[in-house]
């Protein structure tokens, strides 16, 4: 056995999930730092521009760290086909002034991780959608918004579920029956249906932060039940250990004894459900915004960019471009699954 396994490390699977993780939220927190441009701003004669040409060279031939960015020259309307312009090139530049935006919603900074050094040749890692936006800071501030409503959705569905989880395996028959009950109605339900029905039933255009508001609440209200079953069978499991009827018998309230001494000892395998609702919450949320009820244009989200793939066309010239929201979706899977996994596992060997 090695030292790394004794000492119970993570596996390396599972410290790539994590850093993942890191990134996205890193992501979340810095998006309008790291996004060249503002997200919903146009260049209209670039439509469905690809992804922007560069070079490593000066103007003499000899090697630059700094690349040069090519301009993106449309030759054909039609087909809205581009070519690079090498008469016409521009300098990345890292830290400069752009659009005013609000670190962390207080903070105003202008600064960018980087651009070019003109305003007429920009620099699109990933190209720009129909409306001549750079798709790649839509992705960043459609990644921000799905991880921020996502990750509260679950952790007030979360909560909730284990406030009244622990209520139900604590109680008395009839108040832990008719809590199964519920639970159980809310869990045979189609989540997807339940989820769509209740967005449906309010405005399709709403701001930002009322469909984010309301997209977390529909999260909470459909995702509570899981949890609870969870709680309730693990508070039931053991209320009857000795510890816990030895804090009864001196005396110690049902709360106090839920809250000091049954929650601490099952919170690790409350902990790894409340990490699998993550991205079951991140698809709903993609689901919902690719459907049209989601969070509506131009404000960017994982589901509406990615209805651009309809557009066969486009797809054949372009699918790591109009398919990378769905490849930012697939990351945040596997990199909460290998976390989760690889924890799960670095725990079982501790108690081993």
């Amino acid at each position: 056995m090695s030292k790394n396994t004794q000492k119970g490390g993570l596996s390396i699977a599972a410290k790539a999930g994590v850093g993942l993780l890191m990134c996205f939220g890193f992501v979340a927190v810095f998006a309008d730092f790291l996004a060249p441009y503002d997200s919903s701003e146009q260049s209209r004669h670039l439509p469905n521009a690809p992804i922007s040409t560069f070079s490593f060279s000066n103007d003499e031939g000899s090697f630059s760290l700094l690349p040069r960015i090519f301009e993106a020259k449309m030759i054909d309307a039609l087909k809205q086909a581009y070519e690079a312009d090498l008469s016409r090139s521009a300098s990345v530049t890292f830290f400069p002034k752009g659009y005013r935006y609000h670190l962390l919603g207080v903070v105003p900074l202008e600064r960018h991780l980087f651009a070019t050094n003109s305003d007429e040749i920009r620099i699109h890692l990933l190209g720009t959608d129909a409306l001549g936006r750079d798709r790649f800071s839509r992705l960043l501030a459609a990644i921000r918004f799905s991880l921020i409503v996502c990750t509260i959705g679950a952790v007030l569905a979360s909560l909730l579920g284990i406030a009244i989880g622990l209520i139900g395996g604590y109680s008395g028959k009839i108040v832990d029956t008719a809590i199964a009950g519920v639970a159980d109605a809310v869990i045979s339900l189609p989540a997807m249906i339940v989820i769509l029905a209740a967005r449906v039933a309010f405005p399709l255009e709403l701001p930002p932060l009322t469909a984010a508001a309301l997209l977390i609440g529909i999260f909470t209200l459909t995702g509570w039940a899981e949890m609870t079953r969870l709680t309730r069978g693990l508070v039931k499991r053991t209320r009857t250990l000795d510890y816990v009827t030895a804090a009864r018998i001196s005396g110690l309230s049902g709360g106090r004894i839920l809250i000091r001494h049954i929650l601490p000892n099952i919170a690790r395998p409350l902990l790894t459900q409340a990490t699998l609702i993550l991205p079951a919450f991140l698809l709903a949320e993609a689901t919902l915004s690719y459907l049209g009820v989601g969070l509506q244009e131009p404000e960017p989200s994982l589901g509406n960019m990615l209805a651009a793939a309809n557009d066969l066309n486009q797809l054949r010239e372009h699918a790591f471009v109009l398919l990378s929201p769905a490849i930012v979706i697939a990351l945040f899977v596997l990199a909460v699954r290998l976390a989760n996994k690889g924890i799960a596992k670095n725990e079982d060997r501790k108690t081993a």
